[in-house]
């Protein structure tokens, strides 16, 4: 499994290696995120054998039973699932970044908990760039409101923004959606709202990283790629 999940990892990192010379960026500007959606610890525990060193959960409680099981690795805890704000108290123990606040309640809440802690969370603001109604994050005009509602609050630091497109089988398609998510980060930064800064972009997942490190992304969340298809 070891050798498998190195191989993957391997392969995944010459990718997005390519990418990044292909549009002249700086590898050092992009970050893997590895998520281990639905695997066991033992295979995180390989992948940061492997060379991980960021870790994606979409799930409170499967990421709390890692998160025990793995106190030993040196790994950076990504929260990219929909977040209830009944379950923010775990996420802000576990979690060095959430990706996927959506509201001013739920960034009321986390800043409540950091507070407990004496922690300043870290997040991003989902977008939902294409609208749709299956999936979190709101709308692109929001975003900037939301950001200066959350200017005031002590305890949480909006860093940037985060996506979710629609799926299509060919990257390109997808391309246009993650270009959008950039050009909002660049009209967001311009406006220097306090507590806030707009570092990352939160984009890009096995089918589609390539397009987008091409539009600017500096967190790819990939899975499938890295710890083969879930059961």
């Amino acid at each position: 499994m070891t050798a498998a999940i190195a191989k993957r990892l391997a392969d995944v990192n010459r990718r997005i290696q390519r990418a990044a010379q292909a549009c002249g960026r700086r590898l050092s500007d992009i970050r893997l995120v590895a998520v281990s959606k639905t695997c066991p610890a033992d295979s995180v525990r390989e992948a940061a054998a492997a060379g991980v060193t960021d870790i994606g959960e979409n799930y409170i409680q499967e990421a709390r039973e890692k998160y025990e099981a793995l106190q030993d690795v040196p790994v950076k805890w990504h929260f990219i699932g929909h977040l209830q704000t009944n379950k923010a108290k775990y996420a802000v123990r576990m979690f060095d970044l959430i990706h996927t606040v959506d509201s001013l309640r739920v960034a009321l809440e986390l800043d409540r908990c950091a507070r407990r802690l004496n922690k300043v969370q870290a997040v991003l603001i989902q977008v939902n760039v294409a609208g749709e109604t299956t999936k979190s994050g709101i709308p692109p005009e929001r975003a900037l409101p939301l950001m200066q509602e959350m200017a005031a609050l002590e305890c949480v630091q909006v860093q940037g923004l985060m996506t979710m497109p629609p799926f299509f089988n060919e990257p390109e398609r997808v391309r246009p959606f993650f270009g959008h998510l950039r050009r909002l980060r660049d009209r967001i930064r311009e406006q220097a709202v306090p507590n806030v800064r707009m570092d990352e972009l939160s984009m890009g997942m096995t089918g589609d990283f390539e397009a987008a490190v091409a539009e600017g992304a500096t967190l790819l969340r990939i899975g499938t790629a890295i710890f083969g298809e879930r059961s």
